[in-house]
């Protein structure tokens, strides 16, 4: 399975699982309409009304019979000089209060807000998903630790010309050099088969990074040996360890040539520099050395 499948998988999930909370939210909110209300809140406001009509109506048939009473008692008491009973203060009505938006279940501001979180969430959640599994899934085609194609074998050929002796695959982070046919005797003695089949093409692929502490190994134009910057080793034109703290020679991916010429270079496969003293071409300093040292 490619990363894209896999990433493409994953992000669908996540749609389809937000897509199910953003519904289940839409049906436990009870929303019908923008600004309508829950069944509840409707059923809550019908009898807070109906209590309220009850409340008044009672109020009225008791200021009605406190009248008729106190009427009667007036009439009773006028021959005698008697004063009319005070009537007792009705009882204060108690002011009807909305109940509390936040008390009748899901609002709608409330379900907008927790619908953006579970998406925005859901959304990052797919993003961090889909990053760990590509970084984890091994990629079967090219780019840097893996198969890494770099052209027809006569093209970097050319480039060897044209690149006085030395041939740059950045894609590779490699260094492709020829090797001599007349040392292919000593170098089957030396290298191991999986990197002998390219130096009997006449290339040798070289790994950038210098052995020592990693830098990155220039060519020497002058000298037709790499030369490292950051601690002066140095190595032939085929990367076999000539001076400087190195612990051996330059270190070599193996590579495949097609019957097309198309040329591969496996950056997953590291394979070991040959040790100090090993020379398998003879090759000595073509001229000034870009750094200080020389063959020790």
């Amino acid at each position: 399975m490619s990363t894209a499948a896999a990433i493409a998988i994953v992000i669908g999930a996540v749609v389809v699982l937000a897509a199910i909370s953003f519904l289940t939210l839409a049906r436990r909110s009870d929303v019908r309409g923008a600004g309508a209300l829950s069944g509840e809140t409707v059923d809550r406001d019908q009898r807070n009304r109906a209590e309220s009509r009850a409340f008044e109506a009672e109020a009225t048939r008791t200021r009605t019979r406190t009248a008729e009473v106190a009427e009667a008692e007036g009439t009773a008491s006028r021959g005698q000089g008697t004063a009319l009973a005070k009537v007792d203060d009705e009882p204060a009505l108690v002011p009807w209060t909305p109940p509390d938006p936040e008390a009748l279940g899901v609002t709608r501001r409330q379900f907008f807000n927790r619908a953006t979180v579970t998406l925005m969430s859901a959304g990052l959640g797919a993003f961090a998903a889909a990053a760990f599994v590509g970084f984890l899934w091994p990629s079967g085609t090219g780019g840097f630790g893996g198969m890494v194609p770099v052209g027809k074998l006569s093209v970097i050929k050319d480039g060897i010309d044209q690149g006085g002796g030395f041939f740059y695959a950045p894609e590779a982070r490699s260094w492709i050099t020829e090797y001599p046919s007349d040392a292919l005797p000593l170098a089957r003695t030396v290298y191991p088969d999986n990197l002998l089949s390219t130096m009997e093409e006449g290339i040798v692929v070289l790994s950038q990074k210098c052995p020592h502490l990693g830098c990155r190994v220039p060519e020497c134009s002058t000298s037709q040996w790499f030369e490292c910057q950051c601690h002066g080793s140095q190595y032939n034109r085929v990367g076999e360890k000539k001076a400087g703290p190195a612990p051996r020679g330059m270190d070599r991916f193996p590579a495949t040539i097609s019957p097309s010429g198309d040329v591969t270079i496996n950056t997953g496969i590291v394979v070991p520099g040959p040790a100090i003293g090993v020379n398998t071409t003879g090759q000595e300093a073509e001229g000034p050395h870009c750094t200080g040292g020389g063959e020790h």
